[in-house]
């Protein structure tokens, strides 16, 4: 059992270790399948290019790092995550797949990129930022290694605000979801954490507010599915 009395990056690592076995499963179960629309549409407003580079930060299981990928046919990709039982899935994954050897899989901390400035060409992090202990700290990081022109990317559960579908998201975020983990994942209380992460981070005009406070520009944000998720889109200064 996952210990919530850690400190956060400590109970975030338990809870993704554990639950790295059933991870892609429990995806879609508990999203109903749509976090793959969500990422295709990420996909298209990126728009990447063949030869871009990107690095994928809190990569898990590596589905979007494997996007990337095959967007880019041939340009270097890496991802990284700090559970390596994540990791481990994500690289039996990338072993079996055509666009695979453009892929680098690296254990690391997403607020201290072991890069240089001006790196990637796209620097993206799915359902990873409410996890981790500043996200400003991290955001900032992306904007550091992304080349001048290069886009940062978030794609992350978010805050419904309309009535009556914003009280349905929260009952079924709260007492359905949890459950869900139980029964198809024997992992109840790792899947608490999933509506407990979500209540201290910011809605979705605030994450675009937090865009612009770390520099970057042309912030976009677009709700997902009534707002249950939210795509974020800044690009680094010229």
């Amino acid at each position: 059992m996952a210990d919530s009395s850690k400190p956060k990056e400590e109970h975030v690592h338990d809870v993704f270790q554990q639950i790295a076995p059933n991870y892609d499963r429990m995806n879609n179960i508990i999203s109903f399948n749509r976090h793959k629309a969500w990422r295709k549409f990420a996909m298209r407003k990126m728009a990447v290019s063949p030869g871009d580079s990107a690095i994928d930060l809190c990569c898990g299981t590596c589905d979007w790092t494997l996007s990337l990928a095959e967007a880019s046919k041939n340009g270097p990709i890496t991802g990284l995550d700090f559970s390596q039982a994540m990791l481990d899935v994500g690289r039996r994954k990338i072993a079996v797949d055509p666009y695979g050897d453009q892929i680098t899989l690296i254990q690391g901390n997403a607020m201290e990129l072991p890069f240089a400035d001006n790196s990637f060409d796209y620097a993206t992090i799915g359902f990873g930022l409410r996890n981790v202990p500043d996200l400003v700290q991290v955001l900032k990081e992306m904007r550091r290694v992304v080349k001048p022109g290069g886009m940062v990317v978030c794609l992350e559960v978010s805050k419904p605000t309309a009535q009556p579908f914003k009280g349905l998201y929260y009952f079924y975020f709260d007492r359905i979801l949890p459950v869900f983990g139980k029964v198809f994942a024997k992992s109840y209380e790792q899947y608490k954490w999933l509506p407990e992460s979500l209540k201290p981070f910011p809605g979705r005009k605030e994450l675009a507010q937090t865009f612009r406070d770390v520099g970057l520009k042309q912030v976009e944000d677009y709700p997902l599915t009534g707002g249950v998720a939210a795509l974020h889109i800044g690009i680094k200064e010229k």
